[in-house]
């Protein structure tokens, strides 16, 4: 059974002793609505506890693997990636879950896309307010949660 075979198993088990057995300690988290990456085990776990909280009906619904450029150090690792679907409140996610590899197989680097942009923006939320009521960030000062308004095009 591959890593990406145990990943999945994991996260449909919702087994985040399994997952911790899965990730390297300096693993990264490129998360769809924060620039900077999550960093560490320890933050990445907690973050999962969150996800398989916040997530309805999460399910993958496709694969690919091959090796892909890392943004940690720009080697090229072997990599997967999970197609899933979800919801978010009222919101239907339709994600990707891309996981580069070290030699020994762990899961080392991790990076989620998710479209559409309404849903995005409940997942942010959604997982901001999970992390803060699990004291892995600090609550938003009141002018950091205003809606953002991107520009409109012609």
């Amino acid at each position: 059974m591959t890593t990406a075979d145990r990943f999945r198993a994991a996260v449909d088990n919702r087994d985040l002793t399994a997952l911790d057995d899965l990730f390297t300690e300096d693993i990264r988290f490129y998360s769809p609505v924060k620039f900077t990456p999550f960093e560490g085990k320890p933050m990445v776990l907690g973050l999962f506890g969150v996800l398989l909280r916040t997530f309805k009906d999460f399910r993958y619904v496709g694969d690919y693997t091959g090796t892909a450029q890392t943004s940690t150090d720009g080697t090229a690792a072997e990599s997967a990636v999970l197609l899933f679907r979800a919801g978010v409140g009222d919101k239907e996610i339709h994600g990707i879950d891309l996981l580069h590899f070290d030699d020994d197989g762990r899961i080392k680097e991790f990076t989620v896309m998710v479209r559409p942009q309404s849903a995005v923006h409940a997942l942010g939320e959604a997982v901001l307010a999970g992390l803060v009521a699990d004291g892995l960030a600090p609550a938003p000062a009141p002018s950091d949660t205003a809606p953002v308004t991107l520009p409109r095009r012609g």
